[in-house]
């Protein structure tokens, strides 16, 4: 699947995803940016001669335009294909409001554009003294440029949209026995193997067969550093390699990739509900009957005191200046921006209510295998008797294991492999039922178990390992002997590996005022152990998982709002029944459907974040919310005239400036979002 073949889906100027955006906000179905550009242009080079020969501009400034045979008549006709060329497309937005039986933005622009129209017309024939043919024009093109600037800033928030959809390359290179074929990416296979050359993207999800490399997959996880793949690596379509070639068998392709995966949460999240989104909507219904009303005020009132010029004239005003543009702006753009900012750091919103509901969060319940730990065992303490050192305690125990496939077995060999250590030879492996393993190593019988092969051995334990051993097994970790011909060598510590990010994730969520508790099925020594060490403040062990929901309930009583946090493997339920579910380490699997926030990344630390861009994202859109209903409640009474009597009075042109100008404020607010920082080490306060 090429970029080129995700069409409306991924185009920021397709009238289905922007009508989708808005909701009610919909006036810009079918429309672009190039369109509204174009359209400003041309209308403000056409406005500049109508308010040249403008007769007030003329009075007002004190010149005198040119005349010639028909210049009286310049505003009248420039001023009417201004009003066909940049007012239909409003007009029209208004016929599809009119006929959903919804009126909005569009219907109160018609409006004020048909009323100054009609009022300028009437001059033109002699009906009326005052010629404004120039507020006309001016309006509309201010109306166009503010439409155009808020077409740009969608645009410009979909940017996550649009990187995700470039990020596949059009072809790939198709391994066929020794030759390589460049093919489409639409031709490839599950299954087929493909060649990446350095710095070229990964054109689908994969496992690595062959090749070493460096790959930087910070367009989909957010991670800055470069990740090493070697053989049996999985990497993820989009991203780049680097420092090496990879050879890798395509395992996702098309709509099954991570990465288009990732596209449809981005849009569905854009498009998808939000409380203070409904808020925003009704206010704008209620705003539109609010004008028309203060319109029809308006009229009636100048019109019976006399000044029937004015009465058409501030009417026009009342309903341009209370277009609620700002407040039709308001939230769609940060719903836009927020949902972007968070892709673009791994964190994928998939609901937004979900997303506000983060800022209030009282308590955070992580899962523990696999979530705050790797979900792998791994050595975590070593004790080497004396006269043994610890590596030559490693390298022994390594060579006996290098033939098991048991869990325990892989976590020792991985050990001495992370050390270094040279690989010793064994042989006459052998399973020991229920007790461990034995070999020969270097023609010496080494044996590892747990205690209850050193207790038929009737080994010496001496008091130094006996305490190490006595303290690993009071915190619930696995203890395993190594024995050389009838001797203690030494033992080790082995337990499911604690993310290192775990501790600094639970800090910082106390810092927000946040509790944290776990859950897990692991023994109450084993739970109790990692959660000292960690620093959380409540646990639940020994569930199983058929009971994680019920235990998120007791989480929840007294009314707590509480966050549950899952690899959403056998935490479907306990994620369904809190009140925000997160996923974590969602890796190729991004339609975990029971989460309402998906971290891409296996990083506790981006619970953090998610809570940091939901305080954000609500600050902008009650900010943005406060000053539309403000700016109109306050603009429209002087529209209307009412300070005339003190010598201040609202130009229609002026109405349009002041209504763009507020729009324009909505848009720059939101977009300071921009400036958040969600990176785990950018959140960390300053030490």
């Amino acid at each position: 699947m090429s970029h080129n073949d995700h069409g409306p889906a991924s185009d920021p100027h397709s009238g289905h995803k922007m009508s989708d955006m808005h909701g009610s906000h919909d006036r810009h179905a079918g429309h672009s940016v190039a369109m509204f550009r174009d359209k400003f242009w041309l209308s403000f080079a056409l406005t500049i001669p109508v308010v040249f020969w403008s007769i007030d501009i003329q009075h007002w400034l004190g010149y005198a335009a040119p005349s010639f045979p028909g210049s009286k008549l310049i505003p009248a006709i420039l001023g009417t294909v201004v009003f066909v060329y940049g007012g239909l497309v409003f007009i029209r937005g208004a016929g599809s409001e009119l006929a959903d039986h919804r009126p909005g933005m569009m219907t109160l622009i018609s409006l004020a554009i048909i009323v100054a129209f009609g009022t300028s017309l009437a001059a033109t024939f002699g009906l009326f003294e005052i010629d404004v043919w120039w507020e006309l024009a001016s309006l509309i093109t201010i109306m166009v440029l503010g439409h155009w600037l808020e077409m740009q800033a969608i645009s410009q928030a979909r940017g996550a949209l649009n990187a995700l959809a470039a990020l596949l390359p059009d072809t790939a290179e198709r391994v066929t026995g020794a030759e390589t074929q460049v093919v489409p990416l639409s031709e490839l296979r599950i299954g087929d193997i493909v060649l990446v050359r350095p710095g070229a993207r990964v054109p689908a999800d994969g496992t690595v067969v062959e090749g070493a490399a460096d790959v930087d997959e910070s367009l989909i996880t957010g991670e800055s550093k470069t990740l090493p793949k070697a053989a049996a690596s999985k990497v993820i379509a989009g991203t780049v390699v680097s420092g090496g070639s990879l050879r890798v068998s395509i395992a996702a392709i098309g709509d099954q990739t991570a990465l288009s995966g990732i596209m449809r949460l981005v849009a569905a999240a854009q498009a998808s509900g939000s409380h203070t989104q409904a808020l925003a909507d009704r206010a704008a219904a209620i705003l539109f009957y609010v004008a028309v009303a203060s319109g029809a005020i308006t009229f009636a009132y100048w019109w019976l005191s006399g000044d029937r010029e004015h009465a058409l004239i501030r009417t026009a005003t009342v309903l341009v200046i209370a277009c609620p543009h700002a407040l039709g702006l308001a939230i769609p753009l940060v719903i836009a921006i927020s949902t972007s900012l968070g892709a673009q750091n791994g964190l994928l919103v998939k609901d937004r209510i979900a997303l506000e509901r983060a800022r209030n969060l009282d308590m955070v319940i992580f899962d523990k295998t696999g979530t705050l730990t790797r979900g792998s065992p791994a050595v975590s303490g070593v004790a080497a008797t004396h006269g043994t050192t610890e590596d030559d305690l490693l390298a022994r125990a390594a060579a006996v294991e290098s033939n098991s496939e048991h869990p325990l077995a892989k976590a020792i060999v991985a050990e001495a492999g992370r050390r270094s250590l040279t690989r010793l030879a064994a042989t006459n492996f052998e399973a020991l039922r229920g007790r461990g393993a034995k070999a020969l190593v270097e023609g010496t019988s080494v044996e590892i178990g747990g205690p209850r092969l050193a207790a038929e051995a009737k080994v010496t334990v001496p008091p130094e390992v006996d305490k190490l051993t006595t303290a690993w097994a009071s915190e619930g970790r696995t203890v395993l002997y190594v024995l050389a011909q009838g001797r203690l060598l030494g033992a080790f510590a082995v337990e499911d590996e604690i993310r290192p990010e775990s501790s600094e994730a639970v800090a910082e969520l106390h810092r927000l005022g946040v509790r944290v508790a776990m859950i897990t099925g692991d023994s109450k020594a084993v739970a109790d152990s990692v959660a000292r060490r960690i620093g959380i403040d409540e646990v639940a062990a020994e569930v199983l998982p058929a009971d994680k929901a019920a235990s998120v309930k007791k989480f929840q009583a007294g009314g707590k709002r509480v966050a549950m946090v899952g690899d959403g493997v056998n935490d479907a339920p306990a994620l369904a029944t809190a009140d925000i579910g997160i996923a974590i380490g969602a890796g190729t699997d991004v339609a975990i459907e029971s989460a309402g926030i998906v971290l891409v990344r296996s990083d506790p630390r981006d619970v953090v974040g998610a809570i940091a861009l939901s305080r954000a994202t609500y600050r902008k859109m009650i900010q943005n919310l406060v000053w539309a209903t403000a700016y109109n409640l306050v603009a429209i009474p002087v529209a209307a005239g009412l300070f005339v009597h003190w010598g201040f009075d609202l130009p229609m042109s002026v109405g349009a400036v002041a209504m763009s100008l507020s729009t324009i404020i909505v848009a720059a607010n939101a977009q300071l979002l921009r400036g958040l920082k969600l990176q785990p080490d950018a959140l960390r306060p300053a030490r």
